[in-house]
């Protein structure tokens, strides 16, 4: 039978084996050839294997052949099994063991797999495939300087096996070492270009260098090998939503999502691009799905915090964040953002504790360093935080990183007056952010000026107050970003008749609703009447009993005429700063979601030129009793007469907390957040003299004539 076998006469030999067992049924040898046969055919031997080592127990090569089979059928505990008894025959089988170490590593015993790999290795170096595999157990362990070793050692022996060059890319991905990770990645792709986890590390690659159009192609070559690869799919959403291409970014997790609905990964990346695109109850929907698959995942329950926040209910905020950290104490965002919760509160000091504990767990945890810097003055006597950054800047960072990292180190220069190291960060950070790959479209922003100054004419705001509420609820604080909203609510919200919201959403929501619904005409009662209704129910449920709830979004400044024609009785602050040093405040704020003329000296010009421009319209077309207009400098100059203005614009009593405001105790999650529990201060005032060789672009603005 053997000489059958060896001949590739299989069907004979199988036959032949069988009518010899007809009558010497327990000759284990018979047995043992019959199951070799039926391998090799492909046919499942699984019977035949287990009766030759139930009638040959000493026969190691026996127990061998049955571990392969129960490995191949994923009965790894049974194959296991048969592997010890095999290894306690031939305790020197490098093969043997190598093969336990696999079952072992499947069984989830990863340290045990290490030391079973490193004794097979040690008998014989040759195994190629074990020393991979010992490479990908650390990996899983984390270790991954000692698998990029077994990686490099598996390739000088296998130089053009493109799997093993796959996972030598990715460790030194994960290693830091991107250009050595992306060679070796294209070189496994051009040895197997079918190899779609080959194009999703090449992608993280790409991603990590910044070059995110690259990594976009990669990911999606490797959905096409691999369409149900959920992985490539999570991966390809992150990169789209780096980009700002957020439509597109939930369209790829909501296919995630349709391949493994019970992906609580995908649920909470579709979460976190409705957070982004301000659909905060979609978002907090997606969270929530996502925790029911998953309980104890970290990540949904930091996400659901965020947005909790975002929806003003600061205790639920907590208790989800203090979830996340109960799964893992030492989950340093959940840390971090606890931290952010605090500071939100006015307790900084206690904020920064919990930062500088997040950093102590991982120093290279970036984003506890920006929140340092950006909830108090920084000093020179801040050294060792100076020294943290730039150690973190010598290395190779994510994109997000080091631009957080820049914005926070050109704060710190500017606190200390060293003003053109500031610039040059700033700068930097800026510059780096337009990799990002939104981009300012100064025609199309000022044709929606030019629309909105169309439509909100003196006679069609007549018309439409027919249908407007009489509603006094609403407060409206407007003005650019940085022109001193933040100081504005926080003043009159230490008002006891007055409810801070923060910035709420609504008023680009309904502008939209209404080009969308009625582009050229008057809008009908009942379509005004839906609007006010809307609002006014958000409002009172934020609000509660307040007289008056504020709503600060800076960019409402667009819809203020939109805002009259509903609310006809309701006030609208402007808020004034001098020009240069609003556009400039906002270059060196990190607005990750404002916008991107923030990046651009020459866009934030032309963005100023047009805020001036619709801002002149209202001036001229809305009663004094809808618009109070404040000038910054003048309200940090004399603050009591313009807040007893203010009040009296508002229709409330005069109230002298208004005075003491930084003292008001109340949820501010604004960037002035730190800013508004100090009293008034004029160090921000002229503050542009400082950067005035580096600000030509923003220099028109100080003339007259560019209000024209």
């Amino acid at each position: 039978m053997v000489g059958l076998v060896s001949q590739g006469r299989l069907q004979e030999a199988e036959s032949r084996a069988r009518k010899l067992l007809a009558t010497h049924s327990e000759n284990g040898m018979v047995w043992k050839i019959l199951s070799v046969v039926l391998v090799h055919q492909g046919k499942d031997a699984i019977n035949e294997l287990r009766r030759a080592a139930e009638l040959m127990p000493d026969d190691a090569e026996a127990h061998r052949n049955l571990a392969t089979a129960r490995r191949e059928r994923g009965e790894w505990a049974a194959a296991l099994v048969s592997l010890r008894r095999a290894l306690e025959l031939q305790p020197n089988d490098a093969d043997g063991i190598a093969e336990a170490a696999d079952a072992m590593r499947a069984l989830g015993g990863v340290r045990e797999a290490v030391a079973l790999y490193e004794r097979a290795l040690l008998l014989n170096p040759q195994l190629v495939e074990a020393r991979n595999n010992l490479g990908n157990t650390f990996l899983e362990l984390g270790q991954n300087v000692d698998a990029e070793r077994c990686y490099r050692l598996a390739v000088e022996m296998r130089m053009n096996d493109p799997v093993i060059l796959c996972n030598l890319g990715n460790a030194q991905r994960l290693l830091g070492l991107l250009e050595e990770a992306k060679i070796c990645l294209q070189r496994a792709i051009a040895l197997d270009s079918t190899l779609a986890v080959a194009h999703s590390y090449l992608g993280l690659v790409h991603g990590a260098l910044g070059q995110l159009e690259a990594a976009v192609e990669n990911f999606r070559r490797a959905i096409e090998l691999k369409p149900d690869d959920t992985v490539a799919l999570n991966y390809l959403g992150r990169v789209f939503r780096d980009l700002g291409r957020r439509r597109d970014a939930a369209a790829v997790f909501e296919r995630a999502i349709a391949v493994n609905p019970s992906s609580a990964e995908s649920h909470c990346n579709l979460g976190e691009v409705l957070f982004e695109m301000r659909r905060v109850p979609a978002a907090i929907d997606c969270y929530q799905r996502a925790l029911s698959l998953q309980p104890r995942y970290a990540p949904a329950h930091l996400s659901l915090a965020l947005a909790l926040r975002q929806q003003r209910r600061p205790v639920e905020a907590e208790a989800s964040c203090r979830a996340a950290l109960d799964i893992d104490p030492n989950y340093v965002e959940a840390l971090s953002f606890l931290g952010e919760l605090r500071a939100d509160r006015g307790e900084f000091a206690e904020a920064e504790e919990l930062f500088s504990k997040a950093i102590i767990i991982d120093p290279g945890f970036y984003s506890a360093f920006s929140s340092i810097a950006t909830h108090r003055k920084m000093t020179t006597a801040d050294s060792k935080w100076r020294r943290g950054v730039e150690t973190l800047l010598g290395k190779r960072l994510p994109l997000t990183a080091e631009i957080s990292l820049r914005y926070s180190l050109g704060k710190y220069f500017d606190d200390v007056s060293e003003f053109d190291d500031a610039f040059h960060q700033y700068a930097r950070a800026n510059e780096l952010s337009k990799r990002f790959g939104a981009t300012y479209n100064p025609e199309r922003f000022s044709a929606l000026v030019g629309r909105i100054i169309r439509r909100f004419q003196p006679e069609f705001l007549r018309n439409c107050q027919i249908g407007g509420s009489t509603a006094e609820l609403p407060l409206m604080i407007v003005g650019m970003p940085r022109s001193g909203t933040s100081l504005a609510e926080q003043i009159l919200a230490s008002h006891p008749a007055v409810f801070g919201a923060g910035e709420l959403t609504f008023w680009h929501d309904a502008w939209c609703r209404l080009e969308e619904i009625n582009p050229d005409g008057v809008p009908d009662k009942s379509l005004l009447a839906g609007i006010a209704r809307s609002c006014l129910e958000r409002l009172t449920a934020v609000g509660g009993g307040s007289v008056r709830v504020v709503d600060k979004m800076p960019a409402n400044f667009l819809y203020a005429g939109l805002i009259h024609a509903v609310f006809p009785k309701a006030r609208i602050i402007h808020m004034q700063r001098h020009p240069v040093d609003t556009c400039l405040s906002i270059y060196f704020q990190n607005f990750f979601n404002i916008g991107p003329y923030a990046n651009d000296l020459t866009n934030l010009a032309h963005y100023y030129g047009e805020y001036l421009r619709i801002t002149d319209h209202w001036r001229a077309t809305l009663p004094p009793t809808a618009l109070l207009e404040v000038p910054y400098e003048a309200l940090t100059q004399d603050q009591e007469s313009w807040t007893r203005r203010m009040l009296d614009f508002a229709g409330l009593p005069w109230d002298p907390r208004c005075m003491n405001f930084q003292e008001t105790s109340r949820v501010v999650i604004t960037a002035s957040k730190w800013q508004v529990r100090q009293k008034i201060y004029r160090a921000s005032t002229g503050r542009w003299k400082n950067y005035e060789k580096f600000v030509g672009p923003l220099l028109p603005l100080l003339k007259p004539a560019s209000r024209a």
